[in-house]
């Protein structure tokens, strides 16, 4: 239990931002690295559903408008997958300090799915394509890059994670207020030219 906090924390984190990925890494790393993950994860139906799920989420991640309508379906799916995460890992019996870290776990995929949901919607009032694609790719490398950190130290990743949250956090902030900024001078100058 000295480490499930960490690796719960950071699994809810990835989770917010591709539960399909990180099932899909913990699975083959339990299966084929021997990596300590939920058993549940490391079964071949489990590995072949994520791997066709992140195939989806790839593909969806990276072409503009169709990303924000995948986040929107997605509102739901992330902060429950990081909560089922988050508890297979604290532990195979539901007792009341699994329960907590589920209800963290769902709530740190949330806050981490919302920094995601509300850069991509900046990034696509951005007139070229490019940009989702990047964006995209980075997401993924961080997923994939704390998952194999948390196996091998879920401090460091936990930390990494915490980091990554709190930016996010700002960087969706920050863009959100840009965004509204640029709204309302558009707006303002529509207003103008209509009534001129």
């Amino acid at each position: 239990m000295d480490t499930a906090i960490p690796l719960a924390f950071t699994a809810a984190w990835a989770s917010g931002i591709n539960p399909y990925l990180l099932v899909l890494m913990l699975g083959l790393l339990g299966r084929f690295a021997g990596a300590d993950v939920p058993v549940g994860l490391e079964r071949l139906d489990v590995i072949l559903v994520f791997a066709v799920l992140t195939l989806v989420d790839s593909i969806a991640d990276k072409v503009m408008y169709l990303d924000s309508a995948w986040d929107a379906l997605n509102t739901l799916i992330r902060p429950v997958a990081g909560a089922v995460v988050a508890a297979l890992i604290a532990s195979p019996h539901v007792d009341l300090p699994t329960a907590a870290i589920a209800a963290a776990g769902g709530a740190v995929a949330l806050i981490a799915h919302l920094a995601k949901a509300t850069t991509r919607l900046a990034v696509n009032s951005s007139p070229e394509p490019a940009s989702n694609i990047v964006v995209s790719v980075i997401e993924d490398l961080a997923v994939a890059g704390v998952v194999v950190i948390a196996l091998l130290n879920p401090w460091v990743a936990a930390g990494i994670a915490m980091g990554l949250l709190i930016g996010g956090v700002v960087v969706a902030l920050v863009l959100a207020k840009a965004v509204r900024a640029g709204w309302r001078r558009v707006y303002r100058r529509s207003s103008a030219q209509a009534a001129a």
